[in-house]
Formats: C-alpha cells, sequence, structure tokens
C-alpha cells in the first residue's frame, strides 16, 4: 500500500474556531474516515465474513482497523468485539510548547490531535487514558472505553495551559511502571530538552511491552527559522533572553535542528519506536494517516 496520506483538509487554523473538543474531534475522526473510503484502497479477502463494505452513513464505531490494515480497505464489523487495546496518550504541556508563530501553538495543535485519537480509541471500543504533563504529571485521566469518558478527557484537555519545564525523566519512568497492562503509548511533544533522558524513559515503556508512537509537534518558524535581520529570542521555559543576527544564524540553527532530528529517527529505529515529525500548520488528518500506518505495521 502506498504511504501518501488521503486529501487533507482538517487544517489546525480553522479547528482553532471551534470552541467544543467534542465537536472538533468528531469532525476530524468522521471526515477522516470518510476521506479514506474515497481512496482507492485495494484488496479484499473472504477470511473476513463477518465484516461487510463500509457505506457512507455507517456509524464509525463499527469500523474495524485492524481489517483495514490487513486488507488495505474499510469493513464495518456485523459483531461487535470486546475491547482489547489500551492507548495512552501523553501530551507534553511544558512552556515551550506554548509557542505559536500562527494562530495555532503547538500545545493546543497537540491536544486537537490528542482528542482526535481519543475520539477514534472510543469510537472502536477501545480504551483510552490521557496524561498531560511537564517535568511532572499534572493531570492524569485512567484508560476505559465508554463513551462517557471521552468526555472526562476532553474536560482535563480544555484547561490545559503551557507552563514549567521540559524534563521528561520522572513523569515517563512514573508512567512506564504504573502502566500494567501493555498497549500503546503515544507521546505527542516537541522533544526540547534532554534527548538522552527521553529516550531512557521510551526504552522503560518497550521494556514493559508497549508499543510507542511519537509525534514532534513543531511551529512552522521553528522547521524553517523565517526569522530576518536582528530578533530576540526569548526562553519560554527560563525567560531568558538574547538577541540574534538571524540572518548569520539560520544556518546553524537549521544544521543543529536536523542533527537533532537525526538522532531522535535513529534511537527511535534502534527500538522499534514510530516517529513522526508534524508542523503545527499541518492538517490533522496526515498525522492520523501516520498513526494508523503505525499501528497497520505492527499488525
Amino acid at each position: 500500500m502506498s504511504t501518501a496520506a488521503p486529501t487533507r483538509f482538517i487544517r489546525p487554523d480553522v479547528l482553532s474556531r471551534i470552541g467544543n473538543l467534542d465537536m472538533l474531534a468528531r469532525g476530524v475522526v468522521e471526515g477522516f474516515i470518510a476521506g479514506l473510503h474515497r481512496s482507492p484502497y485495494k484488496g479484499f479477502s473472504s477470511d473476513f465474513m463477518e465484516y461487510r463494505p463500509y457505506i457512507p452513513g455507517d456509524d464509525t464505531m463499527h469500523v474495524d482497523w485492524k481489517a483495514w490494515a490487513r486488507t488495505d480497505r474499510l469493513f464495518v464489523k456485523e459483531f461487535e468485539d470486546e475491547t482489547n487495546t489500551h492507548m495512552q496518550i501523553l501530551v507534553d504541556s511544558s512552556a515551550s510548547m506554548g509557542f505559536a508563530s500562527h494562530p495555532v501553538s503547538k500545545l493546543q495543535y497537540s491536544l486537537f490531535l490528542a482528542a482526535s485519537l481519543a475520539y477514534l480509541m472510543i469510537r472502536q471500543r477501545d480504551a483510552v487514558g490521557f496524561t498531560l504533563f511537564d517535568d511532572d504529571i499534572r493531570k492524569q485521566v485512567p484508560a476505559r472505553s465508554t463513551k462517557g469518558h471521552l468526555q472526562s478527557i476532553l474536560v482535563e484537555m480544555q484547561s490545559a495551559e503551557p507552563a514549567g519545564e521540559t524534563s521528561m525523566t520522572r513523569p515517563l519512568h512514573l508512567l512506564a511502571e504504573r502502566y500494567r497492562k501493555r498497549g500503546i503509548i503515544v507521546l505527542i511533544s516537541d522533544f526540547f530538552g534532554d534527548l538522552q533522558a527521553t529516550l531512557e524513559g521510551l526504552q522503560h515503556f518497550r521494556f514493559k511491552g508497549h508499543d510507542v508512537i511519537l509525534f514532534q509537534v513543531l511551529d512552522p518558524a521553528e522547521m524553517s527559522f523565517t526569522f530576518d535581520n536582528f530578533v530576540e529570542f526569548e526562553d519560554l521555559e527560563t525567560g531568558r533572553k538574547m538577541l540574534v543576527d538571524a540572518d548569520h544564524a539560520r544556518e546553524e540553527y537549521l544544521g543543529k535542528l536536523e542533527a537533532f532530528q537525526q538522532k531522535l529517527r535513529q534511537e527511535c529505529s534502534r527500538f522499534d519506536i514510530d516517529l513522526t515529525i508534524l508542523g503545527s500548520d499541518q492538517p490533522l488528518d496526515f498525522a492520523l494517516f501516520n498513526y494508523l500506518a503505525a499501528r497497520r505495521r505492527r499488525n
């Protein structure tokens, strides 16, 4: 199957005008599913007699992603299965996640993505939990699969504000010990911090038998360094300010960013961790497609 994403239409700047996270997540997921259905996926097996092809208007809670992973087509389950997947969504809410050069901050984008993934899991009758952290755990909702549980998660997301320093050492190791049931760990962050400490925390999850999926969310200005002349930069976590000649600093900055991301990619590959790098201006269906592609590779 081609890994090219379907038509992208779920723009974060449009989503930012929707005040209700439940409405936002529903629109993102159901629009995404409709887009997948229109894509030219092929392949059918007579092994799936308990499924029928998805028809627009079908309740999306019955779409079976495992069947899609094996056949590249959307099917609706004729009989409901018991919950067998647990997902924990971890979102970095440190101060650096508050940066925005356009209407949507990195934290807002991360929460849009987290809400959409939570909605997708609940609609699949799978269990999902949510954790917000900086250098410690700030909010936590245990994994459950009921529709009402989604509201508990969204309420905590709605009140999230960027604050604190990026330090994943304590929260990741605490959570790795706390999550006794093996499942999927989705971590959404800019990963600005001690990369080695972060990698050790991720290895802890892998040692415990969890699948790990990372989304690195960066502002477009951070990805391409779209600054000119002299610019005063402020560290959102320490408050430190620095006057920089952007024209002279651009090449060095982009080189260091590439080296950092290359190291992250290499270590993720080494420990069988899926990584997607996202700009906070990218449509969310790109992120959802990469999530499902990661799930497909593991089925």
